[in-house]
């Protein structure tokens, strides 16, 4: 066990808002421990809160395929800083959570520098890019991963690997089929559906207008439908007002995307991490992505090894919720989709069933408390 007297120093590297707030919730978890740890990294406002010394606050900076070509010099400067911190101070522990393309070069930089490394949300090799399954092995000591099929894959490829259980469903109630929708007395004319454009500035930009313009489709045909948008932060709440459609009207909400789920009939959401909180509370749901064109035809769709592209119909290996992936301009299919399902109450409920099964192995364990768990024997 590591020593009581002693004071030891963390290193967390998050670069999205999910991996902020994954961090902060470790972050607290460990500060309950007997330990004296201090917390110094990248990251982002729940991490500050939490207890965390940033050297630069970048989540919320982070972009998406290809507008991430715009941030290559910021984030070069950033890996260097980072490095020379690693070299001059004595650091105990590295942890990365998520963004692969940027925690690669932090958990390389901590190798030279002959810190351990721990993964905490593993990269998505599995479904592209496996080649750098190699690099994960030079640079990673412990990898937890939050998707219970992972284990065994990275396992059989030499990683030392543990499921945790996924953050994002340690809020909930560990038996989620409380959370199943019945539907009783349901109407289509009264639906209510929640938007979850996302939380980074580029899926905002992606999806949030064709989200709006689904919306206005959807009002012609059940004109006492109820929207509520849901956004991550203040900010993000303020970029949606100020970006509306012409017609489209709906109640704008930051909280948990779980509880507004919960309350909605039906979901639209970005493809990601939302999609498995969405799942966890029962709520049927269509999926959307966008991309480039170009770069999905000449590089996307040849890199990708998985049949369907949602986490959630990756963990049911089938199309249980319709996947826009990507969406790249008629919102017709889209529209057609989701009016079939609300016209359908039993597959409605057959679906908000199988949604709460599907994500049940995710939320039995809390994440936090086992990769500090984890963090504690790390740092033996």
């Amino acid at each position: 066990m590591p020593e009581k007297d002693k004071t030891y120093r963390i290193f967390i590297s998050a670069a999205e808002p999910s991996g902020d707030a994954h961090c902060a919730d470790l972050i607290t978890t460990l500060k309950q421990s007997t330990y004296n740890i201090e917390f110094v990294g990248v990251g982002g406002p729940k991490m500050a809160e939490a207890g965390c010394q940033l050297l630069e606050t970048i989540v919320g900076k982070a972009a998406m395929i290809y507008k991430a070509f715009t941030h290559i010099l910021r984030y070069y400067k950033l890996i260097r800083r980072i490095t020379r911190f690693l070299k001059s101070t004595k650091v105990d522990l590295v942890i990365v959570c998520d963004s692969p393309a940027f925690n690669f070069h932090v958990a390389k930089a901590a190798k030279k520098a002959g810190i351990k490394t721990l993964f905490y949300v593993a990269p998505q090799l599995w479904a592209w890019a496996g080649w750098r399954i190699r690099k994960l092995r030079k640079c990673c000591d412990k990898l937890c991963c939050i998707l219970p099929f992972e284990q065994k894959w990275f396992s059989e490829k030499g990683i030392d690997v543990t499921f945790v259980g996924n953050p994002l469903l340690d809020e909930l109630d560990t038996n989620l089929g409380r959370y199943r929708k019945k539907y009783t007395d349901f109407e289509p004319k009264n639906v209510k559906i929640a938007f979850m454009p996302g939380s980074r500035a580029a899926e905002i930009d992606l999806l949030w207008r064709p989200m709006q313009q689904i919306a206005v489709r959807i009002k012609r045909k059940y004109p006492n439908v109820a929207f509520t948008a849901v956004a991550v932060d203040d900010q993000r709440k303020e970029i949606l007002k100020t970006r509306r459609v012409l017609g489209f009207r709906c109640e704008y909400v930051v909280g948990s995307v779980s509880d507004i789920a919960a309350a909605a009939d039906f979901a639209v959401v970005a493809s990601g991490s939302a999609t498995l909180q969405v799942a966890a509370v029962g709520c049927p749901m269509v999926i959307m992505y966008q991309s480039s064109r170009i770069l999905w035809h000449l590089i996307g769709r040849w890199l990708l090894k998985t049949k369907y592209l949602s986490l959630v119909n990756i963990l049911a290996k089938r199309e249980l919720v319709p996947e826009f992936m990507p969406y790249f301009s008629s919102i017709e299919p889209i529209v057609q989709a989701i009016e079939q399902l609300l016209e359908d109450r039993g597959r409605l409920i057959r679906i908000s069933r199988e949604l709460t099964q599907l994500a049940e192995p995710l939320g039995r364990a809390k994440a936090s408390e086992k990769v500090a768990q984890i963090v504690s024997q790390m740092l033996d």
